[in-house]
């Protein structure tokens, strides 16, 4: 029962978020998929390393076909999501370390603007 109340409480949570904290919860959750993936990959935990990477992918695969292409700006963030899922392939079929160093700094930068320009939207 418990875990039910759980699953209401967090279903309603995401259907009363605003689309600006929709999409800092996508970036949330693909940082710490990379994060994730990293730790795996020095465990050698490669089937964890694997379900990071795809789950990683699956984001930012979801936030690449949900751009609004009325806006200029879709046609730049699209750009920056293939190469996200460009390195992603790359992580994926290396599983080397230095694809994440240079990715999470770059899906950071990305997640702070979109953080910035929601604080400003709201205001």
């Amino acid at each position: 029962m418990y875990q039910n109340g759980y699953e209401q409480y967090k279903m309603q949570s995401v259907n009363t978020m605003t689309r600006g904290e929709m999409l800092l919860l996508l970036f949330d959750e693909l940082v710490k998929r990379l994060t994730r993936a990293e730790i795996a990959l020095k465990e050698q935990d490669y089937d964890l390393f694997d379900r990071s990477v795809q789950r990683s992918r699956e984001i930012v695969e979801y936030l690449n076909k949900t751009l609004d292409l009325e806006y200029e700006i879709s046609f730049e963030l699209r750009k920056m999501y293939d190469f996200f899922l460009f390195e992603l392939s790359r992580l994926q079929a290396g599983r080397r370390g230095a694809v994440i160093e240079e990715l999470k700094p770059l899906v950071l930068e990305l997640r702070d603007a979109f953080a910035e320009a929601n604080k400003k939207a709201a205001v």
